[in-house]
């Protein structure tokens, strides 16, 4: 059966997403991407003149410049013919780069089949357990718009500040947080994340994080407020 891979606006493609969002069921780092106007091209796929899935490639943004594969979703019934349609998809798309979220399996295989030059861009955390870690004398408190900006205070002074960020597919909320140096290795940050989560969740949102893999005392931090590692994003030229 023939394959073709066809350009197509980001709309033409909102279904087949739906379907990828829910085989997904996790945090999807770049699920945003579609909504920036001029920073996606999508295609879709067709076997045997039927569509069967869809590919998209960044172009705008960080990624100007480049053409990077960062999604591919075939339906299930399709991907006997998997890695004929990415074929089809990489000539069609003349990609340079791949960008990939490891808990997508099928894209996974794709990059490991063709990219070079791997490397880890993010580790990527789930939350997982509760923790009660307490802080004494800090004082935790919103400093500007909700979610997106909370403070720590101790001996009258800022000594961390975070949030969560709710621009991912949801419910996610991506929680960041940074500690001022001074005060670093006290706990502090562990207090944080864990606060944070608690009011992610409070809000009827489910918790997750990222941190760059050279970061020690990130993941650190993220592990001990109760987040394991659950995937990655992986970089790969074509």
């Amino acid at each position: 059966m023939n394959i073709a891979c066809t350009p197509v606006d980001v709309h033409d493609i909102a279904s087949w997403r739906d379907l990828y969002r829910r085989e997904m069921n996790c945090q999807i780092v770049h699920d945003n991407m579609h909504a920036r106007r001029g920073w996606t091209q999508p295609y879709l796929i067709e076997i045997g003149g039927r569509i069967t899935g869809y590919g998209s490639v960044l172009i705008g943004g960080p990624w100007t410049g480049t053409r990077t594969i960062f999604e591919f979703f075939l339906a299930p019934d399709s991907r006997s013919r998997a890695f004929d349609a990415f074929e089809t998809f990489l000539s069609a798309s003349q990609a340079t780069a791949m960008e990939v979220q490891t808990s997508d399996i099928l894209v996974t295989i794709m990059f490991h089949a063709w990219a070079r030059g791997v490397m880890t861009e993010k580790i990527i955390f789930e939350d997982r357990f509760t923790t009660s870690h307490r802080m004494e004398g800090a004082i935790l408190r919103r400093r500007g718009e909700p979610d997106q900006d909370w403070v720590v205070e101790m001996d009258g002074a800022i000594v961390a500040n975070g949030g969560i960020l709710y621009h991912y597919n949801p419910p996610y909320g991506d929680i960041y947080m940074e500690v001022v140096d001074a005060y670093r290795r006290r706990g502090i940050g562990c207090f944080l994340v864990q606060e944070l989560k608690r009011i992610c969740r409070e809000g009827g949102n489910i918790p997750c994080a990222r941190c760059n893999p050279a970061n020690v005392a990130s993941r650190k931090t993220l592990q001990k407020a109760g987040f394991i590692p659950c995937s990655a994003i992986l970089q790969g030229t074509l």
